[in-house]
């Protein structure tokens, strides 16, 4: 897919967006003591605590750089659609896979703040992917040569 200067633009500001709410959703919202409280709300032992924050911050870093690949959209190149689209898609699962005692353990640590990084990151990838796959189909259903559809 050829990338429209809209499309690019929404693109880049929202991977810009997505690598800030994961460094803070990874490095300052998500610590040894908010992950022991949501296994506590959750009814679970909290011995392997450690083990699922190293977990939780590998697929966070994993999703940084994925973000991070989506401000090279800016420069025009073609084959980034699908890795973006795929960690865009990637990312909107946070919306069903993170636990809600997460959730509730991030807003008793750090009030309402405490979930923003993880809405506007999950939500917004929900959100950009849609974009992504309307703008795919519209470019393949109404142009013969794959020249980009003005949205």
């Amino acid at each position: 897919m050829r990338w429209t200067p809209k499309i690019r633009l929404v693109t880049v500001l929202c991977s810009v967006i997505f690598v800030i709410g994961t460094v803070l959703q990874n490095f300052v919202i998500i610590d040894l003591d908010l992950i022991e409280r949501s296994m506590r709300l959750k009814g679970v032992p909290t011995g392997d605590a450690p083990a699922y924050l190293s977990a939780l911050r590998l697929v966070g870093n994993v999703f940084i750089v994925g973000n991070a690949l989506g401000l090279l959209v800016w420069f025009r190149r073609r084959r980034l659609f699908w890795p973006v689209l795929a960690f865009n898609v990637g990312q909107s699962f946070g919306v069903f896979v993170v636990p809600f005692e997460v959730h509730r353990a991030a807003i008793e640590a750090h009030g309402w703040p405490g979930v923003l990084p993880s809405l506007v990151t999950d939500g917004g990838a929900v959100i950009l992917s849609v974009v992504l796959i309307v703008a795919y189909v519209r470019s393949r259903r109404l142009t013969r040569t794959g020249d980009p559809v003005p949205l």
